[in-house]
C-alpha cells in the first residue's frame, strides 16, 4: 500500500511543475530580454535614418524652390534726388540701363561727380504702380 507521504509528495507532479516553471522562465527572459528589444532596437535605428533621410530631402527640396531662377528686370533705371530729397534731373548723365551692374557702376560714378545728389536704382514692375528700389547712394 501506498503511504500518505508518498500520495502527498508526488515527485513526477513536481517534476514537470519544475520543468514547466523553468522552461516559462528561460522563455520569458528570451522574449523580454533579447527578442522584444532587438526588435525595438532595430525598428528606431532605421526609423532614425528615414527622418534624417527625410529632412535631407525636404532641406534639399526648400534650397532648390528657394535658389530657382529669378523674373530679372528688363529695364533699370537711375532717379535722382537733391539735398531735400526731391526728385530732380541733371542734364547729359545717362539714367537707362539693361543691366544691374553696369546701372550700379554708373551711380558711383555720379556719387563722385554729384556728391550733393543720392541716386536709387530702381525697377518699374508691370503689376505694380510704384517703382522697387534696388540699391540707394
Amino acid at each position: 500500500m501506498i503511504s500518505y507521504f508518498q500520495k502527498v509528495f508526488d515527485y513526477k507532479t513536481y517534476l514537470v511543475t519544475a520543468l514547466a516553471l523553468v522552461t516559462f522562465s528561460d522563455f520569458v527572459v528570451v522574449l523580454f530580454g533579447q527578442t522584444i528589444p532587438g526588435v525595438i532596437l532595430t525598428f528606431f535605428k532605421m526609423a532614425g535614418e528615414y527622418v534624417i533621410l527625410g529632412s535631407v530631402f525636404v532641406f534639399a527640396l526648400f534650397w532648390l524652390v528657394k535658389a530657382r531662377p529669378h523674373n530679372r528686370p528688363k529695364q533699370y533705371s537711375v532717379v535722382i534726388f537733391d539735398v531735400f530729397g526731391k526728385k530732380s534731373q541733371i542734364d547729359g548723365i545717362r539714367t537707362e540701363f539693361k543691366t544691374h551692374d553696369v546701372a550700379w557702376s554708373f551711380m558711383k560714378q555720379y556719387k563722385k561727380e554729384y556728391p550733393l545728389y543720392n541716386f536709387a536704382l530702381v525697377f518699374e514692375q508691370p503689376e505694380s504702380d510704384k517703382p522697387t528700389i534696388f540699391r540707394y547712394i
